[in-house]
């Protein structure tokens, strides 16, 4: 059976379970979705199904965007995705719940990562910064050296130093699905998942069960 969601993260809380152990929980607000096209090997070179979020005023759709959920009879949707399935056992214009997750499962969520603008190399990677005496003023929080010699004479591509930092698409794995609540459309796990307050979030079948 297929399992996946399009949500939103609402944020962190905690909930106690049978023996009174406090669980750090996230919660997300998933679903209702829709199944708006499946993707078969035969046309498309691969299998998968695409799923729409949060129905929205037309106005704020392209043309495309409602000629494509129109041709289905779906209403308009802000967001659609696509979920990589073995085989689809599901038909255009079915509704997906959270209904479909269960308590003590393991999930998978993706998100996309806070943004943290440009950062140095201690933050970003760990480094230990220079000496915290000896007369060192500035280099505290400072790389230190990044190449050899004359040989290679430059730095590597690839080496790790200060950059871009976060904005990135990161999955949490196996999370445990603590709560499913279907008439709030709300569903918690266990642990915390990547993205701010309001991010957009994928949950599908945890891979590595």
């Amino acid at each position: 059976m297929f399992k996946g969601l399009i949500g939103k993260k609402i944020g962190m809380t905690q909930v106690f379970d049978e023996d009174g152990v406090a669980l750090p929980v996230t919660l997300i607000e998933a679903g209702p979705c829709y199944v708006t096209q499946i993707r078969r090997p035969e046309k498309e070179g691969y299998s998968a199904v695409q799923l729409g979020f949060e129905e929205v005023h037309p106005k704020r759709l392209t043309g495309g965007q409602l000629g494509h959920l129109k041709a289905n009879n779906l209403p308009p949707l802000r967001f659609l995705r696509e979920f990589r399935v073995k085989s689809p056992d599901v038909n255009i214009g079915d509704k997906i719940t959270v209904e479909v997750f269960n308590v003590g499962e393991r999930v998978d969520v993706i998100g996309i990562s806070k943004g943290k603008g440009f950062q140095g190399g201690v933050k970003r990677y760990g480094f230990g910064g220079g000496p915290k005496t000896h007369g060192q003023s500035d280099r505290w929080r400072a790389p230190g050296s990044r190449g050899s010699g004359t040989t290679p004479g430059r730095v590597y591509k690839g080496a790790r130093g200060p950059g871009h930092m976060g904005r990135v698409r990161v999955t949490a794995q196996n999370l445990k699905v603590v709560l499913v609540d279907a008439e709030r459309n709300l569903i918690a796990v266990h642990g915390a998942v990547p993205g701010p307050k309001g991010g957009l979030v994928m949950i599908k079948e945890a891979r590595k069960q």
